[in-house]
């Protein structure tokens, strides 16, 4: 019981390291952000586009699949329900809430966080272990300026629009079944859309990818500088940073729609 709760307590004080890290990493990103320019260190756009050409532009195709279908099967799993009480003609209230505020943006994470998070982990940990990043402080350079403001900025960028995209993807994928099932026209489908969905309901999803986007950034990036070891430690922050980036997303996802309700 002793060495049970020793080790529970180191674990903890671990977790609430990486936390105060991966704050300030979060402040002083912004600082260089916000006065870099005038500290003559800013944090440079060609920096910032290549990161966001590699966690937005490239996962295009992988987004637009698993939207297309997260949203075909909202609709199914809606009219099956409906059905049981006449109801299917509210399906589509229930797949542009349901799309718009829960799965677009956690899809979306989940994904980035598996795709980028990962690989922002594990380009962090080789340079770390190649002595690249001690090579940048010798050399004057900020690494905070250099590795982690721009990947920061390109994912709080890129993240909530891939939820738009994601956003719209679903609903037409959930359109394309719901029109075809109840003999319903593609535009009276989208007046029902119309009608249902908020301005709020976007931006409800919006801003949950945006806390994603920061969650799975500082996770990568205090994974990634964590390493230890050879191409074994690379291994296990990858993993880490991607098991890490997706428990926090699905945590917050919950405190999020919690929060809102209460409100």
């Amino acid at each position: 019981m002793r060495k049970l709760a020793e080790n529970f307590g180191r674990d903890i004080q671990a977790g609430l390291t990486e936390l105060g890290q991966a704050s300030l990493l979060f402040v002083e990103s912004l600082q260089f952000t916000l006065t870099g320019a005038a500290r003559q260190q800013p944090v440079r756009l060609s920096a910032v586009m290549a990161q966001a050409m590699e966690m937005g532009i490239r996962a295009l195709p992988i987004v637009t699949v698993l939207s297309l279908a997260i949203g075909a099967m909202v609709a199914i799993q809606g009219i099956y329900s409906l059905g049981l009480f006449g109801a299917e003609s509210k399906v589509t209230l229930g797949a542009a809430l349901s799309v718009s505020r829960e799965f677009a943006p956690l899809i979306t994470g989940v994904l980035v966080a598996g795709r980028s998070g990962s690989a922002l982990a594990a380009r962090l940990g080789t340079m770390k272990i190649n002595q690249e990043i001690d090579a940048l402080t010798v050399m004057g350079i900020n690494p905070v300026r250099f590795l982690v403001a721009p990947a920061l900025l390109a994912m709080l960028l890129m993240l909530p629009l891939l939820t738009w995209f994601a956003d719209m993807v679903g609903l037409f994928g959930a359109g394309l079944y719901i029109t075809t099932t109840l003999g319903q026209s593609f535009p009276a489908y989208l007046s029902d859309l119309q009608a249902a969905l908020k301005v709020d309901d976007v931006l409800h999803g919006l801003g949950k990818s945006a806390i994603f986007a920061v969650e799975i950034t500082l996770i990568g990036v205090v994974n990634g500088l964590g390493v230890t070891g050879g191409a074994d430690g690379i291994g296990r922050v990858t993993t880490r940073a991607v098991v890490h980036g997706i428990s926090a997303i699905v945590i917050t996802d919950m405190l999020f729609a919690w929060l809102v309700i209460q409100g």
